[in-house]
């Protein structure tokens, strides 16, 4: 709902004005995102700083997806700022299967491995900061 001078008008998800905002706020994320992956590249060049960001970016996403399953204390527009928006800049696919190809073959093969290892582990440690959080495991 919002209030336009005396008039209260109701707005549903589908108005344009809701999806503008989303497009603005997946938008900042993305820009923070970005940049926060800019900067992990300077301190850590080359395969490294890739698996840097997304082994966090896999810890943060795994915590943000079982937060909403079992707290639900973030808005889902927060939900919408952090995961679409500044995850999916933070984290890069197209940089890591680059780099995988540019790489040594034996070089290429740890970097998949340990990037999904690293992956699948940083959910898992999400998922259990979530569960602290919602006072279970």
């Amino acid at each position: 709902m919002y209030r336009t001078g005396r008039a209260v008008v109701a707005v549903t998800d589908d108005h344009p004005l809701v999806r503008l905002e989303t497009l603005l706020l997946i938008g900042v994320g993305g820009f923070a995102g970005a940049n926060l992956r800019y900067f992990v590249g300077l301190f850590v060049p080359g395969l490294g700083g890739t698996l840097v960001a997304n082994a966090t970016g896999s810890v943060a996403l795994g915590f943000l997806l079982y937060e909403a399953m079992e707290t639900d204390l973030l808005a889902e527009r927060s939900r919408v700022v952090f995961g679409t928006g500044f995850l999916s800049s933070f984290t890069t696919y197209s940089t890591f299967a680059l780099q995988t190809i540019q790489a040594t073959p034996l070089l290429g093969v740890l970097n998949v491995v340990g990037s999904y290892a690293f992956g699948f582990l940083g959910v898992l440690l999400g998922r259990f900061g979530a569960g602290l959080l919602a006072g279970g495991e």
